[in-house]
Order: C-alpha cells, then structure tokens, then sequence
C-alpha cells in the first residue's frame, strides 16, 4: 500500500493511475490531517511526499513520521517542483530516502518507486530481529539487550517476556497471555509469576534508564503494555 500526499490533483490523480496500473495499491491525499488520520488505521508501505502542501509541508510532514515509532522506518520519497539542491539536500537531511523533482514522467516513478520498496524490503530483512523503543534495543538473532547503549543481562525468561511485550508496543497483554507467551500453555504456576518476572525486569532496565523501566506500563486488573516512545505516561 503507497499513501501520496499531494494538494494538486491533476498531479496527483494521473500518479496514482500510473501506480495502479503498475499494480500498487495507491491512496491519495490533499492534506496532511487526511494522512495522518489513515496512518493511525494502518501503515502504508511507502509514503510519497509533495513539499508544498496548503496546511503542513511536506518537510515537516516527514519529521513527524521519523519521530514516530510506528512509522520512523517507512520509506519515503519526495515529490516536488522544488528542484534546487538545497531542497533536495534538506529533504535527504530529514530522513528521505529518494527524490524526484517534477516534472516527472510516469515510467520513472513506478520505476522509482519500485526500486524504493526493493531497498526497504532488504533493510528490512537484514533488520528484522532487531526491536527498539524507549531506549531499548533486543536482538532476536544474538539474544541481546541493549539499554541506551548499555548491554544488559537478561534471564531467558525477562528477555521471552520483553520480547513479547515489545512485539506489541502500545497494546496490553494479559498476565495469561503472557503466560502463555512466555511459559507455554502446560504451566502450572501461577499469573503471579508473571508479576516477578515484570519486577525483575523493570529493575534490570531502570538500573541504566528510568526511562526503559517506565516504558513498562501496569494496566490495573488487565496485564501489562509497553508504551510507545514518546507516549505520555
């Protein structure tokens, strides 16, 4: 799925054609408020960005969804009559990783645009055993845990219920389900294992960053839930 914010939508129409015709699924949007309502229903594969728009710029479009953890690491490329190198060298700055300067012909942008999601694809792969928020990093392939940069020492335990914690950032899993998760379906203990383990942890990851420790988040009579960074506690 592309999501392509663009106010013209002579422009933006023909665009999208092409891109269906080449058999990307393509939303479009004349206003920023539209794509940040969608992206809050689900995350595109790829995000197309013109600079000039009637409310927020492109610009400041982009800086908002690499400060955002949910979408930080979805490819973006800008799409703009702005040709001049500066424009070009601040969109990279900010995070953009591909540019097109209007005019531009339709091959070139499904070509462009294929090419994008090939490279996120790669990144992905070779990235996907690594979590990070709040601070923390885990590594599924090395079994590691870093706070701040700071390695840390988990029971195989603590790093199976992190894991899961951070596989589900912002939602709250049952001290069942966590149980479930962590110590299979055939565990005889109790959910107050559950509470240990959460204990244990918080107190390994608050001894380098309070920060990691409050990311972990008590849900009174429910569970526990990881807070997305930059969440309000």
């Amino acid at each position: 799925m592309l999501y392509y914010v663009e106010d013209d939508e002579h422009i933006r129409d023909l665009a999208i054609y092409a891109l269906r015709q080449a058999g990307f699924e393509t939303i479009g949007f004349a206003h920023a408020n539209d794509f940040f309502k969608e992206c809050s229903v689900a995350l595109p594969d790829a995000v197309l960005l013109d600079i000039m728009l009637p409310d927020i710029d492109g610009l400041e479009i982009l800086r908002r969804l690499r400060e955002d953890t949910r979408t930080h690491s979805i490819p973006v490329m800008m799409l703009t009559a702005k040709g001049t190198e500066i424009d070009t060298v601040s969109g990279l700055d900010a995070g953009a990783d591909d540019y097109l300067a209007k005019p531009f012909g339709m091959m070139e942008l499904v070509s462009r645009v294929r090419a994008l999601l090939r490279r996120a694809s790669s990144s992905s792969v070779a990235n996907i055993n690594i979590m990070s928020n709040a601070g923390i990093e885990l590594d599924l392939s090395a079994h590691t845990v870093k706070v701040c940069e700071t390695p840390v020492q988990l029971t195989l335990k603590e790093f199976e219920l992190l894991h899961a914690l951070m596989a589900n950032v912002g939602n709250v899993l049952s001290r069942v389900q966590l149980l479930e998760r962590v110590w299979g379906t055939s565990f005889m203990g109790s959910s107050r294992t559950v509470d240990v383990h959460i204990q244990t942890l918080r107190q390994k990851l608050g001894a380098v960053c309070s920060d990691a420790e409050n990311s972990i988040e008590t849900v009174r009579g429910v569970g526990y839930r990881m807070r997305r960074e930059g969440d309000s506690s």
